[in-house]
């Protein structure tokens, strides 16, 4: 069985693009034959966060447009065997992802036994967001505790559920992660409290991650932090991992209980 998870943000700069590389190589480590792809047509960063920027022959839309296989288009990650890139292309519009041909690949991806795929969407909710929301199974949406975030993040929960309510069941599984927590920051009052953001987006907490500055050392190396194991952020990205697998964690920030249903039923 495949699951499709679509990583999102209202606004860009929230790290996105970490977490779904390390998400995907967390999983991947687990032993899941995992699939991440980038929806970001023109903008492409998810092959430099995996260090696969050097190796691409095809990417999406030349599988959807029929230039290029699947298969020879997909990389296989050099830090794991079963973490496999598809890249976006960095010259061709938004406007060749389709539905029908986005669909034929996540179908593609789940006959050849990948049992993950994450799809890292571009920031807001356009085209191509809305896509990789069509055909996945769960989705994690990522913020940063500032305001303009939160503010962003917001809209764009509530156009996820104005889409389900006029296309679709209530089938899409949301989960809210916060990116970069800083304490000091925190203690100061320069940034919104857990339960302050709960409180407003009424979604369920998949994880805090700490603010770490391994993530750009990462970055430059090629390799996603999950795999740096000093960093604090990675192991609060391995406790996602093993919350999305069905594995116990152990608290990394605090404890906060999420809003449920009611709250976001409240939704302005």
């Amino acid at each position: 069985m495949t699951t499709t998870v679509a990583v999102l943000s209202g606004k860009g700069g929230v790290g996105k693009t970490t977490v779904c590389a390390s998400l995907g190589l967390g999983l991947a480590l687990q032993g899941h034959k995992t699939a991440v792809i980038d929806f970001d047509i023109g903008l492409r960063n998810l092959d430099l966060a995996t260090g696969s920027h050097r190796r691409i022959l095809y990417d999406f839309i030349n599988v959807l447009e029929g230039e290029a296989a699947l298969g020879d288009a997909l990389i296989r990650n050099r830090h794991c065997d079963t973490l496999y890139l598809l890249a976006a292309s960095q010259t061709r519009d938004k406007s060749a992802l389709t539905e029908e041909g986005v669909g034929r690949v996540i179908q593609q991806l789940g006959d050849a036994g990948f049992e993950y795929i994450l799809c890292d969407a571009p920031p807001g909710m356009e085209h191509a967001a809305k896509l990789a929301c069509h055909f996945a199974d769960q989705a994690i949406v990522c913020v940063t505790p500032d305001t303009a975030s939160v503010r962003a993040t917001d809209r764009i929960l509530g156009l996820l559920q104005s889409h389900r309510i006029d296309n679709q069941p209530d089938t899409l599984h949301e989960y809210l992660l916060i990116n970069r927590v800083n304490q000091f920051h925190l203690d100061s009052g320069a940034a919104l409290t857990t339960a302050a953001i709960l409180e407003t987006l009424a979604i369920d907490l998949l994880i805090e991650v700490p603010e770490c500055n391994r993530v750009a050392a990462a970055w430059s190396e090629g390799k996603p932090v999950l795999a740096d194991t000093e960093s604090a952020a990675a192991v609060a990205l391995r406790n996602a991992v093993a919350i999305l697998s069905g594995q116990p964690i152990k608290p990394v920030v605090g404890e906060v209980k999420p809003a449920g249903l009611l709250g976001r039923l409240r939704r302005r």
